[in-house]
């Protein structure tokens, strides 16, 4: 039985881009109350199917997929740099292709504005209406207003004309960053990048028995699988321990495990493979909002995620990426340990390293040790800090890891940190092997 939520989500992916929609509307239209109404919506706007602009409304936008997840909606640049719209409504939905600053003369501008770019620029009439003329959106900067003849013409050829109290200098800024964390967002690996299809996902029903179960790991040659109800929502995993000893007409309700845990599509493949290893599990089912089946997620999906993304050109640079580009290796008669500069990208306000690039360059540090004596994935599964001094701007750090224990399934490494021969900080990190 599909639900009103559902119901409504389908709705909206129904609407022709660039419509208009409200929860008043949804609410009548669907014969639904309008909280049902709001929060479908909101799940829709979360999903990338519509997006809401303060004093325009929420607009239905073509879902973008993840290979052009760093392009913007018009209507999502207008939020960004808290801008009003002021004509070409009808064209909010449409992709934001390139970015012209207007700070040259007109006739040099106009030799790089086209079809789908937006033209960042001042109170400067003439090009607003050239840039509208060559099919480009543009964004006034310092709150100035525009022509009646620009607006008619934007709304004319459904191209945005908005206008934002900030200068050129901020706008170009806020929207430059803004793609960039969406680069950074590409370069993340989610649940839902792995995903089998739901009709290959083999699962049993509440109305199955344990010789299903039997006939299901012959046929396929698995012994994990999720049970779901009627209404494809997930109530139980079953296993071969959860079926050791039981009869063949034993009811699957009876034996599996209840209330598992699960994950959802949006959720990243390394708080899946921690939540694994944490929990010492060998597979997750993926779900919905409501708790139904969408496929499953298991830990060689996690583990050949992982390898693959290891191997991916790194677009968005994270404090991660400056902090393994910025360590350099060296070995003595001790072993080996690592040289870092504390570079103003890696301080607090205070100009002191900051906590969190303390914890990445410990865990960096340690994951490059451990790999020497194993092979595998690494999780990280503790780290203890004992003490940590101020490290200021511009120094010089040593890190020495030194391995206190290496097992099959985990490693304890012991670290030090000094500065200029002097002892700044001493931590414990263990971690957890995954091997294939």
């Amino acid at each position: 039985m599909t639900t009103k939520h559902h119901q409504i989500l389908r709705y909206i992916e129904g609407l022709e881009v660039g419509t208009k929609i409200s929860v008043r509307q949804i609410a009548k239209d669907l014969d639904v109350s309008e909280g049902t109404a709001y929060r479908a919506i909101k799940d829709a706007e979360a999903k990338g199917l519509v997006s809401t602009i303060e004093r325009v409304g929420t607009i239905r936008i073509e879902k973008k997929v993840k290979e052009n997840i760093e392009r913007l909606t018009f209507a999502e640049v207008v939020n960004i740099v808290d801008g009003h719209v002021l004509g070409g409504r009808g064209g909010l939905h449409k992709t934001l292709q390139r970015m012209v600053i207007g700070a040259m003369k007109l006739e040099d501008m106009m030799k790089y504005v086209d079809p789908g770019s937006l033209l960042i620029v001042g109170n400067r009439d003439r090009a607003h209406l050239l840039a509208m003329e060559a099919g480009s959106a543009v964004l006034i900067t310092g709150g100035f207003d525009a022509r009646e003849e620009v607006k008619q013409l934007a709304d004319e050829k459904q191209l945005p004309l908005i206008s934002s109290a900030y200068d050129t200098f901020t706008v170009a800024s806020l929207i430059n960053r803004a793609i960039y964390d969406r680069l950074i967002k590409k370069d993340i690996v989610m649940v839902e990048d792995v995903l089998a299809p739901r009709e290959k996902v083999l699962v049993l029903t509440d109305k199955q028995t344990v010789l299903d179960w039997q006939k299901l790991v012959e046929n396929t040659r698995h012994s994990r699988f999720p049970v779901i109800d009627g209404e494809g929502k997930i109530i139980g995993v079953v296993t071969s321990k959860d079926v050791l000893g039981m009869a063949p007409e034993t009811p699957i309700t009876e034996v599996m495990t209840r209330n598992p845990i699960t994950t959802t599509p949006y959720t990243s493949i390394a708080a899946v493979a921690h939540r694994m290893v944490w929990e010492g599990i060998e597979m997750i089912p993926v779900v919905d909002e409501e708790r139904r089946l969408i496929s499953v997620i298991s830990r060689q999906d996690v583990l050949k995620a992982m390898q693959l993304h290891q191997k991916q050109p790194q677009v968005g640079e994270t404090i991660e990426d400056i902090v393994r580009s910025a360590l350099q290796e060296f070995r003595d008669e001790r072993g080996v340990r690592y040289r870092l500069v504390v570079t103003p990208q890696m301080t607090n306000p205070l100009g002191m390293l900051s906590n969190g690039v303390m914890t990445t360059l410990l865990e960096e540090t340690s994951i490059r040790s451990l790999r020497r004596h194993r092979k595998g994935e690494m999780i990280v599964e503790n780290l203890t800090i004992y003490f940590m001094k101020p490290i200021p701007l511009e120094s010089h750090i040593e890190v020495r890891p030194s391995m206190l224990e290496v097992g099959r399934r985990f490693g304890k490494v012991d670290l030090e940190v000094t500065m200029q021969g002097q002892l700044m900080g001493k931590a414990l990190l263990t971690a957890q092997v995954w091997e294939r």
